[in-house]
């Protein structure tokens, strides 16, 4: 059996996954907070924890891997966009959550086992908060329930910094009803247009942190194999989790191995609405970004190195998919993803080596193993999507008209025919491409041959 090895954040080293259970492999994974379109950082954990799920039951068998990704359906976020809108919390939530499914299977996301709503476990949240105040660890005060920061010894364990410290570098919220500037919420009141469930300290809603926590105990017990999200979420969030897990289940361990994948940056710079960068994983889609291209760029950084994503990848990106599907496309009869891919995934998930693999593959022109390959990373289904199917028509011929007319243009400064070609073929869904190297035209997801017959 492949032995899997994978970079555990709360002991900063590599280590042997060995299942608590072989027969059940258990992951659980931070899912979205809905109230909008998912942004392109949102999806990189989910491609990444995709790749490990898929890594899990090749090894481990498609039976034997259970995988808990939730959605945060009540949340202050939610609450704002609902008084802007004028909409219902549950209209929005039922709709946000479809387009982050239908978003993220785009990409080539599989769906993973549960995916709990936190709306859906309020009586495990209170009853989970209720033990704990009841063995010292959390207090409740003026409707507000609040976690016992110092009574948990391993507090910052994970993100390997002392509650002092964190004091100190953070900014934390101090309220009337807090003990210690440190300790958090479990439970805070409701106004009646606020969304609100009954509980033995008033008509209230959960904190952001209990959720997690109540979703992963009763769907994968006291103790699990993998926890992942991105490492933003590594203080105070998954802090948060571990101090209130273990000490409503101190017989349990949590989750043993810790997985944080970095962030994402937009043309070498941090994506933000305010530098114009921001966008989402549909606009890309919209843009005609096939969701394979948006996969295979995540894939080509390992999950613990930033990721840059710039047109100019994409591009690339494309373009090589292409010429793999070209290739997928003659492979004939039954075989499997190749050993050294499979490697390179056990291996921390050194997805880079994977599509280094890919590139091997091309090379030798093994069509098969190619075919299984790409299959095996979420980069192609059964078939070859329809946007890479090279069209029944010639577009070379065009492609040298097109750069003819360019050629006479630079020289009579008339443009009028380049203008003219070009906005056909773009009008026919043609990618026209123009540079030094010459012009190259791809037929795109809505090419129509037909309007190329007047061109």
């Amino acid at each position: 059996m492949t032995t899997i090895r994978l970079h555990n954040t709360r002991t900063r080293s590599k280590e042997v996954l060995a299942p608590i259970d072989p027969g059940n492999v258990r992951m659980y994974v931070c899912g979205p907070t809905v109230y909008d379109r998912a942004h392109l950082g949102n999806a990189r954990p989910v491609v990444v924890f995709d790749v490990l799920y898929r890594l899990l039951r090749h090894v481990h068998g498609p039976d034997h891997v259970t995988y808990v990704r939730n959605f945060t359906d009540v949340d202050d976020k939610i609450n704002a966009r609902s008084a802007e809108s004028g909409r219902p919390i549950a209209e929005i939530t039922a709709e946000t959550t479809q387009w982050f499914l239908d978003d993220m299977a785009a990409l080539g996301a599989l769906e993973p086992t549960h995916m709990p709503r936190a709306t859906q476990y309020i009586p495990q949240m209170v009853a989970m908060i209720e033990k704990l105040i009841a063995d010292g660890f959390a207090y409740a005060r003026d409707g507000h329930v609040l976690f016992r920061v110092r009574n948990y010894a391993d507090y910052g364990r994970l993100s390997g910094r002392s509650v002092d410290d964190m004091i100190a570098g953070a900014r934390v919220e101090v309220a009337p009803y807090k003990e210690d500037p440190m300790d958090f919420v479990l439970w805070k009141p409701s106004s009646e247009d606020l969304p609100g469930w009954d509980s033995p300290w008033g008509r209230g809603r959960p904190g952001w942190h209990i959720e997690c926590s109540a979703m992963a105990y009763e769907l994968l017990g006291d103790s699990f194999d993998i926890h992942g999200g991105g490492n933003d979420l590594m203080f105070p969030h998954h802090e948060n989790e571990i101090a209130q897990s273990c000490c409503a289940h101190p017989e349990g361990q949590f989750a043993r191995v810790w997985l944080h994948n970095e962030m994402l940056q937009v043309e070498g710079r941090k994506m933000s609405k305010s530098l114009g960068n921001f966008f989402t994983v549909r606009d890309l889609l919209d843009e005609g970004v096939p969701g394979e291209v948006i996969r295979f760029v995540f894939l080509s950084t390992h999950y613990r190195k930033p990721m840059d994503w710039t047109a100019e990848k994409a591009r690339e990106a494309e373009k090589t998919l292409r010429k793999w599907y070209a290739q997928a496309c003659q492979a004939i009869g039954r075989g499997d993803a190749s050993l050294s891919l499979v490697a390179a995934l056990a291996d921390d998930l050194n997805t880079a080596g994977a599509v280094a693999e890919l590139h091997r593959l091309s090379q030798a022109d093994d069509v098969v193993a190619l075919r299984h390959c790409l299959q095996f990373l979420g980069l192609m289904g059964d078939e070859v999507p329809a946007w890479a199917v090279a069209p029944d028509v010639d577009l070379s011929v065009l492609a040298d008209r097109l750069a003819g007319a360019r050629a006479a243009a630079m020289d009579s400064k008339n443009f009028a025919e380049v203008d003219r070609l070009k906005a056909a073929l773009v009008a026919a869904g043609v990618e026209v491409r123009m540079g030094k190297a010459g012009v190259e035209l791809l037929p795109g997801p809505d090419f129509d041959a037909g309007k190329l017959e007047a061109v």
